[in-house]
C-alpha cells in the first residue's frame, strides 16, 4: 500500500533546490566579505571636527581634602589657563605640544635592536617610534612603520606626568615640564651583547626639594618599555599628588574606499581602548570619539591603548593601581586623547616613593601581549568568529608554523588537518553525489514524463531518492562547516600581524598580498570549474544550471583581489575535495542501483 502522498512543500527538498541553497550560501560568503570590505574609517574634516565635537565637560575645582584631578573630564584646552595659572594643579590635557612649539632641546634618539625611538626632554615624552622590523611595503624595506610621530600629519605622542593637589608642598613635573638626562648624553644605543638599556631624565624643583627621576629602560627583542618614575621629597613637608599617563593622537588620513579591495588599511579597526576586569575590553572608533563626547571608567588593574592595523600602543599601570580612565576629543582640534589618571600618591619629607608602569610600542604580538597585562590579546580582533579563529591560530596554524617555519605550508597542512576531520561527512556527500550521478538519467526521464506538472514530478522524484537511499540535503553540511573557517581564516590572514608579508614560495613572496600574476586564482577558478561539472544537477532549471555554470568565473574574478594565502586555503581545499570526489565517485557511481521508473 502506498504511503501517505508529500505535501507540496515536500518540493523544498530536492536536488534543484539543494542547489539554490548552495548557491545562497556561496553568495552569502560573497556578502560577508564585501561588507568587511567597505568598512572604510569615516575621514575626519578638520575644518568641520570642532563644530561637531561634542564640548567637554569642564572639571570642578578640586578642594584640597580630595584634590585628585578626574580623569573623567577632558577640560577643552582653549578654554581653560595655563597650568602655572591654576595653582596646585595641573591638566593633562592643557598644554599640548605642538611640531610649532619650540622644543626645550633637541629630542634624544634611543635605538634598540627592535626600536628607534625620539625622547623629548620636554616632559620626557615619547614623541617618535619607528619598529625596525616592520616596514610599511615589502617592496621597501628601509621605509619602517611608525607608531609616534611628532609631524602634525600623523600626530601620536605617549606622555606622562605628575600631577600635585591642592595644598600640597611644591609643584610636578608635567608633560609640559623640562626634564633633562642625568647622564647628559643625547644619543643611546643598546650595546652588543647587552639585554637591557637605562635612560634616565631628571626634574628638580629647589624651592620645595623635590626631584623626579623619570627612568625608561628598554629590553632587547621587547616592545615594552618600562617606566620608573622616582619622587624624592627633600623638604620640610609632604608632598601629595597623582600620575598620569596619555595617548594622544590625529585621526588617520583618510583613505580612498576605492582601494578597500586590496588595502586592509581602509577598513581595520582605528581608535582607542581600554580594559577593566569588571567591563572587559571596550573600544571606541575615531567617529565616536568625536561624535559621543567624552567617556570615562574608575578601574583598578586595566589598560588604556590607541588602535591600528596591526599594532597598538598600551599605557599600562601596575596591576593593582587604582585609575581613573578618560577618553575625549578635544575641543576645537582634530585630536583625541585616553588618559589614566592614579590615586593620590604621597612622599614624606625626607621620603621616596617609585611608581612603575609599562608602554608597549609594538605590533599585536599575541603571546608578548598577554604576558604583559590581562586582556591586552584582545587588542587584535579577528571579528564574530574570534571563538573560531583564536583557537585555530593557537593550536592549529601557530604551532604548524613553528614545525614547518613558512606560514604557507602551514596554511596548506591546516587544510589537509581540516578534511581528515571532516572526511566522514565530505565521505558520506560525495557517495550522495555518486549515486545522484547515477540516477540522473531517470530523473531527466521523470521529468520527461510529466512535463508542466511539477508537483509529480517533484512526488515521483523524491519516490526514486527514497528508493534509491540517495540524500539530497547530504552535502550542505560540510559546505556550511567550510564556510565559517573560509571567513576565520580570512580575519587571520588580515589581523594577524605575524603573517604581514608573510612570504610562500616562488612568485608568492606575500600572503597577505593578492597573487602578482593571478596563477592562484586560475587554478582556483579551474578547479571550482570541474568540481561544478562533476557535482550531479538533476531536476535543476535552465536558468539555475546557467549559473551555477557561471558561478566559478564569478567566484575566480573575486578571488584575484583576495589576499594569496587565502587563495591558497580555498584552491588547497578545493584540489583535495575534488580528488576526493573522484575517486569516491568511482567507487559508489559503479554500484547504484538504478530502477526503473514507473
Amino acid at each position: 500500500m502506498p504511503g501517505p502522498r508529500p505535501h507540496a512543500g515536500a518540493s523544498s527538498l530536492p536536488m534543484n533546490q539543494t542547489r539554490s541553497f548552495l548557491l545562497i550560501a556561496w553568495l552569502a560568503v560573497a556578502f560577508l566579505l564585501f561588507l568587511e570590505w567597505n568598512k572604510a574609517p569615516v575621514a575626519l574634516d578638520p575644518a568641520t571636527t570642532a563644530a561637531t565635537a561634542a564640548p567637554a565637560a569642564s572639571a570642578a575645582a578640586p578642594a584640597a581634602t580630595a584634590a585628585i584631578p578626574s580623569g573623567a573630564a577632558v577640560p577643552d584646552a582653549s578654554a581653560i589657563p595655563s597650568a602655572a595659572a591654576i595653582p596646585g594643579t595641573v591638566d593633562p590635557a592643557a598644554a599640548l605640544p605642538t611640531a610649532a612649539a619650540a622644543p626645550a632641546a633637541a629630542p634624544l634618539t634611543i635605538t634598540t635592536d627592535v626600536l628607534r625611538l625620539q625622547l623629548d626632554p620636554r616632559g620626557g615624552s615619547l614623541v617618535g617610534a619607528e619598529l625596525l622590523a616592520y616596514p610599511v611595503n615589502k617592496d621597501q624595506p628601509d621605509i619602517k612603520v611608525k607608531l609616534l610621530d611628532s609631524d602634525p600629519r600623523h600626530f601620536s605622542v605617549a606622555q606622562s606626568g605628575l600631577v600635585a593637589v591642592a595644598g600640597s608642598a611644591g609643584t610636578a613635573p608635567s608633560h609640559e615640564a623640562v626634564f633633562r638626562p642625568e647622564d647628559g648624553r643625547g644619543d643611546y644605543r643598546l650595546a652588543d651583547g647587552a639585554t637591557q638599556l637605562e635612560v634616565p631624565l631628571i626634574w628638580t624643583d629647589a624651592s620645595s626639594g623635590l626631584t623626579v627621576r623619570k627612568t625608561y629602560v628598554f629590553t632587547r627583542g621587547s616592545y615594552a618599555i618600562a617606566q620608573r618614575l622616582e619622587i624624592r621629597n627633600d623638604g620640610t613637608a609632604p608632598w601629595r599628588g597623582a600620575a598620569y599617563e596619555q595617548l594622544l593622537r590625529s585621526p588617520p588620513p583618510p583613505t580612498p574606499r576605492t582601494s578597500g579591495l586590496t588595502n586592509p588599511e581602509a577598513y581595520s579597526f582605528v581608535g582607542a581602548a581600554w580594559y577593566s576586569p569588571t567591563e572587559k575590553f571596550e573600544k571606541f572608533k575615531v567617529a565616536e570619539i568625536f561624535e559621543d563626547g567624552p567617556q570615562s571608567r574608575d578601574v583598578t588593574g586595566g589598560w588604556i591603548s590607541m588602535l591600528q592595523h596591526h599594532f597598538v600602543l598600551a599605557w599600562v599601570p601596575n596591576k593593582n593601581e587604582a585609575q581613573s580612565f578618560s577618553l575625549a576629543a578635544l575641543d576645537g582640534s582634530t585630536r583625541y586623547l585616553v588618559r589614566g589618571v592614579s590615586g593620590q600618591i604621597e612622599v614624606g619629607p625626607g621620603l621616596s616613593v617609585t611608581r612603575e608602569s609599562t608602554l608597549w610600542v609594538g605590533p599585536k604580538l599575541q603571546g608578548q601581549l598577554e604576558a604583559i597585562a590581562p586582556g591586552l590579546k584582545l587588542t587584535l580582533d579577528y571579528g564574530i568568529f574570534t571563538f573560531l579563529a583564536q583557537p585555530m591560530f593557537d593550536y592549529v596554524l601557530k604551532p604548524l608554523h613553528d614545525l614547518t617555519g613558512n606560514w604557507g605550508w602551514a596554511i596548506i597542512l591546516t587544510v589537509l588537518i581540516i578534511k581528515l576531520l571532516l572526511y566522514p561527512l565530505s565521505a558520506k556527500q560525495y557517495e550522495s553525489f555518486a549515486k545522484m550521478r547515477a540516477i540522473q538519467p531517470r530523473i531527466e526521464a521523470l521529468k520527461e514524463r510529466y512535463g508542466e506538472d511539477k508537483q509529480k514530478f517533484q512526488m515521483a522524484m523524491m519516490e526514486l531518492y527514497k528508493k534509491e537511499k540517495v540524500n539530497p540535503a547530504a552535502g550542505c553540511l560540510p559546505i556550511l562547516i567550510t564556510i565559517p573557517i573560509f571567513i576565520a581564516l580570512y580575519w587571520m590572514l588580515l589581523e594577524s600581524v605575524e603573517m604581514r608579508q608573510a612570504p610562500w614560495i616562488g612568485w608568492i613572496q606575500n600572503l597577505t598580498a593578492p597573487d602578482p600574476y593571478f596563477i592562484l586564482p586560475a587554478i582556483n577558478l579551474a578547479v571550482m570549474y570541474l568540481t561544478q561539472k562533476m557535482t550531479p544537477t538533476p531536476g535543476m532549471d535552465p536558468m539555475q544550471k546557467k549559473i551555477m555554470t557561471f558561478m566559478p568565473l564569478v567566484f575566480g574574478v573575486m578571488m584575484a583581489f583576495f589576499p594569496s594565502g587565502l587563495v591558497l586555503y580555498w584552491c588547497t581545499n578545493g584540489i583535495l575535495g575534488l580528488a576526493q570526489q573522484y575517486v569516491i565517485g568511482k567507487r559508489h557511481g559503479d554500484k547504484a542501483v538504478v530502477a526503473d521508473a514507473k
